[in-house]
């Protein structure tokens, strides 16, 4: 069995690598104990590969996940960063240059939702890409939310995306699969060696404060129950972790992600903090 890992996405920290550089970033999270992360929403820049690779060459950090987007929405809806459809070479260079083979897609885009037909025609698009990249020893992952648990003749959108590709590898994410009222343990055995990365984030609801809900009455009682569900550091929710990470391990996947969407004012050094602490007393301190 290959070798297992736990990392971080750096989404979670992308403003404190705008405050501090991607260089210093990198060495508190290895100095936290992570060895390994996905790159998202940072900018690739050659400072930011240069970083990359010094902080490979001078604390052993594993660049193990870049992100990338497709195409963009229209001719004025730009994606925000490297695109497979104008920057295909350069996004092949930055990952050699950093020794990373999974390249993930992070959403589908806004022009391809609503539709079964919408939906094969994206699969098709990065089953095209996914060979190409194969080529250059590079995998292609598509990364699910909950919006591609929505059902088109009783087939879930992320299962035709899967069915109708055989390059094209899947992203899963226990907290996204977990709002969409499905269980990952039951999710994640489908997608067994279609996937190499999964996300870690626990799920919990909120403090109830009114004063942080817009409106009034009716209106504020109904963005409290849309907005008390809240995005929480591994341990400080309700998701069953030690079963979900251990099937995703059963199912192929090489790294597991800590990451936390929102951090609701947290800094989140800490919040890794609290995640890599809960994460070793599960018994995983050897996975970092």
């Amino acid at each position: 069995m290959t070798s297992t890992q736990i990392g971080v996405q750096m989404m979670m920290l992308k403003q404190k690598v705008q405050e501090e550089g991607l260089y210093n970033v990198l060495k508190k999270v290895s100095d936290l104990g992570y060895n390994a992360v996905e790159i998202s929403q940072i900018d690739m820049n050659p400072q930011n590969i240069e970083a990359m690779q010094q902080a490979i060459n001078d604390f052993g950090m594993n660049i193990a996940a870049m992100s990338c987007g497709v195409e963009h929405i229209s001719a004025k809806q730009k994606y925000p960063g490297d695109t497979l459809e104008d920057d295909f070479d350069k996004i092949v260079a930055d990952c050699k240059a950093v020794n990373c083979s999974i390249l993930r897609i992070g959403m589908l885009p806004i022009n391809y939702m609503g539709s079964k037909e919408s939906t094969l025609q994206f699969a098709e698009i990065c089953e095209t890409y996914a060979k190409r990249l194969k080529k250059e020893g590079i995998d292609l992952y598509y990364h699910a939310h909950n919006l591609e648990f929505v059902q088109y003749n009783g087939q879930f959108m992320l299962d035709l995306m899967r069915d109708h590709t055989n390059h094209l590898g899947f992203e899963l994410d226990i907290h996204w699969i977990w709002r969409a009222g499905l269980n990952p343990i039951d999710v994640i055995p489908k997608y067994a060696n279609r996937i190499r990365a999964i996300h870690l984030k626990d799920y919990r609801v909120g403090e109830i404060d009114m004063s942080q809900y817009p409106g009034e009455g009716h209106e504020k009682l109904y963005y409290m129950l849309h907005m008390i569900t809240q995005f929480a550091e591994l341990g400080k929710g309700t998701l069953p972790l030690k079963d979900i990470i251990e099937i995703g391990r059963e199912s192929g996947s090489e790294y597991f992600f800590v990451e936390q969407d929102e951090l609701y004012g947290e800094d989140p050094y800490n919040c890794l903090t609290i995640s890599r602490d809960h994460l070793y007393d599960l018994g995983y301190k050897s996975w970092f």
